[in-house]
């Protein structure tokens, strides 16, 4: 796999702060997301290599593994725990350098090359298995997405995938599909992908776990007389019943129309809808006059 430089792929220098890490994160994300680049599969690369790239340098244990075995960094561990066993270094060149039982010299790229089977190294027999790393990516829905049990397709390292999304899917939550990271190195098993899902805010409903808060709105005469509300959902449209007297501000609760459990089939929790009492305006003198008549009654 080719060294990625997650510097240059967010555009900042090495000495850049956290701060800075996060500002260009932010802007090349805004630029590049995929609900602002519909089907343009290389806007959708770059994207996924920003997060990755995001993933490693926002994180300072990552960030300083990487900085001093760049390309090698998911295998630091490996790397010094092999190391303490071999001789230590020595400095008189300039340079940390390794001596090996067979004479040879090299820097660590040359101990990670045979370590992991590469062109220095000395025999398949010694090769060691090296699990590829994991990949990173944030999948972005709306509300009424979550809601159905829908199939998605995106690129992530020029690899097509098609997942399919179960309904009740939470913001936040992270799946995790096996085998679908980086290849292993000498026969060693491919990493994972983790998908984290970013479900946006909707206009009408606000979802608190499973169930759904809205806001309806009826006039006065309605809420005062009584009569029926026809609500929009995302499961279709739902006739409700506004008693007489009703006040402004009072809540129903509509049992099992809410959002659905995830991965519970045929369950769902509660809808909550609370009546917003619209007053009139530009009000005729003949309707004042019977207003006033009826608070004298």
């Amino acid at each position: 796999m080719a060294f990625v430089d997650y510097y240059k792929t967010l555009g900042i220098g090495k000495t850049a702060t956290e701060e800075e890490i996060k500002k260009a994160y932010r802007k090349l994300a805004r630029k590049l997301h995929p609900d602002l680049n519909p089907n343009d599969a290389e806007a959708n690369k770059k994207f996924q290599q920003i997060n990755e790239a995001n993933e490693v340098l926002s994180d300072p244990e990552k960030r300083k593994k990487y900085d001093a075995y760049g390309e090698h960094w998911q295998h630091a561990e490996q790397y010094e725990q092999a190391s303490r066993s071999r001789p230590q270094p020595s400095s008189s060149s300039g340079r940390d350098e390794f001596t090996y039982s067979n004479g040879d010299e090299g820097d660590f790229s040359d101990f990670f090359e045979s370590l992991f089977g590469g062109a220095r190294g000395r025999g398949k027999s010694k090769q060691t298995k090296f699990r590829g790393n994991d990949f990173n990516a944030s999948l972005q829905l709306n509300l009424s997405d979550a809601y159905t049990t829908h199939k998605q397709t995106f690129t992530i390292n020029d690899k097509q995938i098609r997942i399919t999304i179960p309904a009740g899917v939470a913001n936040g939550q992270v799946i995790k599909l096996k085998g679908y990271g980086s290849s292993g190195m000498n026969g060693g098993p491919n990493g994972d992908l983790y998908i984290t899902f970013v479900i946006e805010d909707d206009a009408k409903f606000k979802r608190v776990g499973d169930d759904l808060y809205s806001t309806a709105e009826i006039d006065l005469y309605t809420a005062v007389l009584g009569g029926d509300y026809t609500l929009d959902t995302f499961g279709g449209k739902i006739k409700l019943k506004v008693n007489p007297e009703t006040q402004n501000g009072s809540t129903v609760r509509l049992k099992g129309k809410g959002f659905p459990i995830y991965k519970e089939e045929g369950k769902s929790g509660d809808l909550f809808v609370t009546w917003q009492v619209k007053i009139p305006t530009h009000l005729t003198e003949k309707q004042k006059e019977l207003f006033r008549e009826l608070s004298k009654s």
